[in-house]
């Protein structure tokens, strides 16, 4: 067979390697997996994916890790490696043992995480308590049953027999933001602030009003998702215009905030496209009676404010009396997005327009 020539060697392009698809899970808060999906199916390389019988979507991805910690819909994400052993002890075996730990280095390298924990069923077992003297000695982390940053999940295979280990490759939850530098007391999960703007349509000329906007989650994910026209927050605490005004400064956005009673804000008819509201559940926040007075008065004040062909998107763990409410009123045609758990609460979010 005759050698290629010197140039045709010089012109062949070398091969590339080949991606390194590794496996993922996607973990949600219940009812929002179909927003977190939907997100994730928008990232580059990312293939396979569904839910999971109990929640997640396993998925393979073979680019940066970094990438995904910018998922906004996700609680946390995972890096999942399985072993066919018949039960949690036998992840101690010399192959087994050496393969896990350096598949938890490589996640905790990446992650920089600087300490490591367990869950799972019997954590306190024994077994689980060798394991982790065992990992910590090989991964040179110190071992943190209560705070430590690399989340290490073992559970039964989801897809098949044998044991799944799961590692969060972030030291904290996604849903954990960065520019959170204040907090309070019945302030909203973020991922669910994110879902109810995706689903309430994102557009650049949108006016958006944030009533009664507390610490400035809705403010915050609204404006981290891409252009508008302007936006405005309002809330009758000095504590919470604080607060926003903080977690503002954290986020590194120009969002104005006011203390003004959403009710009586003097602001022109039509003046917003989209509203977006966090109403007191009664619990942490407002009672049951007063938000019986409220509720009405929150519809009709909004509708003046909203323009013609505008959108109300409200969230409330009050669902029978938000829904009595608006069968009594024909200002507002309404719908359900989403119900979904967190907290220990299970509220409900609708989208509203005239």
């Amino acid at each position: 067979m005759p050698r290629p020539s010197r140039s045709t060697a010089r012109n062949q392009k070398p091969r590339s390697a080949p991606e390194r698809y590794l496996t993922y899970e996607l973990e949600a808060l219940p009812g929002l997996e179909a927003v977190a999906e939907a997100e994730l199916r928008e990232v580059p390389q990312v293939r396979g994916g569904g839910p999971l019988e109990g929640g997640g979507v396993r998925f393979q991805f073979a680019g940066d890790p970094a990438r995904l910690e910018r998922l906004r819909g996700a609680v946390a994400v995972y890096r999942v490696a399985s072993w066919d052993v018949p039960r949690p002890k036998a992840l101690m075996g010399h192959q087994v043992l050496g393969e896990l730990t350096r598949f938890l280095a490589e996640v905790a390298r990446q992650g920089g995480h600087t300490s490591f924990r367990l869950s799972a069923a019997g954590r306190d077992s024994d077994t689980y308590q060798r394991l982790a003297e065992m990992l910590s000695e090989g991964l040179e982390l110190p071992y943190r049953p209560d705070d430590g940053e690399l989340l290490v999940r073992f559970r039964p295979g989801a897809l098949e027999a044998g044991w799944d280990v799961l590692a969060r490759t972030t030291p904290r939850p996604l849903s954990a933001r960065r520019w959170r530098a204040c907090n309070m007391e019945g302030g909203l999960n973020a991922t669910i602030a994110y879902a109810m703007h995706r689903l309430a349509g994102q557009r650049e000329r949108d006016r958006i009003f944030n009533p009664m906007c507390g610490s400035g989650t809705l403010l915050i994910e609204r404006a981290l998702m891409g252009p508008l026209d302007a936006m405005v927050g309002v809330d009758t605490s000095p504590e919470a215009i604080r607060c926003a005004q903080t977690n503002i400064q954290a986020a590194g956005r120009r969002i104005e905030v006011a203390q003004v009673d959403a009710l009586n804000t003097g602001l022109p008819d039509r003046s917003f496209d989209l509203t977006v509201a966090d109403l007191p559940w009664g619990d942490a926040i407002g009672s049951h009676g007063g938000n019986a007075e409220l509720y009405p008065l929150f519809l009709r004040e909004m509708h003046r404010l909203t323009s013609l062909h505008g959108r109300l998107v409200v969230l409330t763990h009050e669902i029978r009396l938000f829904e009595q409410v608006l069968r009594a009123q024909s200002r507002w045609e309404a719908q359900e997005l989403f119900q979904v758990y967190s907290g220990g609460h299970h509220p409900k979010a609708y989208l509203l327009w005239k």
